[in-house]
């Protein structure tokens, strides 16, 4: 049995892992926490969560529950889970990353890390997501340079961080497929007469509204055709589902950086 403690448990995303983790064998909720100074540490995290009492009480930040658990899920923001990496990788304990938003100093900090837990860490933790970027990668290897590559997200509207990290990592998984450096071809945004278009660009372009839980559309335009993809999130559900199933298949695995594709066998 698996000890997990849930990171900004009383949260949007932590309350749905809280209160879905109950339906996985092989999984038991042992610890949740909060930011230092929440209104609900305290209380009985099931009743946060609306699932009814659970016996284990939110926690004022992870060092106090750090020794009761295996394994810990993170769906905070940056600078929290680089501080949640570092307590866990000092005790050993498994973990398991769905937030977003980290630069490429940031990685520099978090990998050396992982090196001495394992930890599966994915932009995005919906299998369907996971299961699209090996289309991705298969469609664009297969149309090179003659089609034309569009990527558009639309998340709500108190979404941090833009572009999202499914978006750059689509970017990155098609960029690599068809042999370009994505620093250098990616385009964020197009306004007034800015010529036409080159051939090796990758447009991202960002939609942030209302309460859209997440949609992301590839599109790949040739000459008399179009092709695109897309995967429209309903449900916060669909993430904290991935994330439970990854912290599953961790169970044994050696100290390491994995994603989502390793947890769905396609690594």
């Amino acid at each position: 049995m698996i000890r997990i403690g849930v990171a900004g448990a009383a949260g949007k995303m932590g309350g749905r892992i809280t209160a879905l983790s109950k339906e996985y064998e092989g999984l038991r909720l042992a610890a949740a926490f909060e930011r230092a100074g929440h209104k609900d540490i305290g209380r009985d995290i099931g009743q946060v969560a609306g699932i009814g009492e659970t016996g284990v009480i939110l926690s004022d930040g992870i060092s106090g529950i750090i020794d009761s658990v295996d394994l810990i899920i993170d769906f905070t923001s940056v600078e929290s889970t680089k501080e949640n990496l570092k307590m866990a990788a000092a005790k050993g304990k498994a973990m398991v990353i769905g937030t977003t938003g980290f630069s490429n100093e940031d990685m520099k900090e978090i990998t050396p890390l992982t090196k001495r837990i394992p930890c599966v860490m994915a932009s995005n933790m919906s299998l369907g997501v996971n299961l699209l970027l090996k289309v991705l990668q298969d469609v664009a290897h297969a149309l090179g340079d003659d089609y034309d590559i569009e990527i558009v997200e639309a998340h709500h509207r108190l979404k941090k961080d833009a572009p999202s990290g499914t978006a750059l990592k689509m970017a990155q998984v098609i960029a690599d497929a068809v042999n370009r450096d994505l620093d250098k071809v990616a385009v964020y945004a197009r306004k007034g007469i800015i010529g036409q278009r080159t051939k090796k660009e990758i447009g991202i372009q960002t939609v942030r509204a209302g309460d859209i839980v997440g949609e992301h559309t590839v599109l790949f335009g040739g000459l008399g055709e179009r092709i695109e993809i897309t995967h429209k999130a309903s449900s916060r559900d669909t993430f904290a589902r991935g994330a439970l199933r990854a912290a599953l298949w961790l169970s044994g695995k050696p100290a390491g950086l994995y994603d989502m594709q390793y947890v769905l066998g396609l690594k």
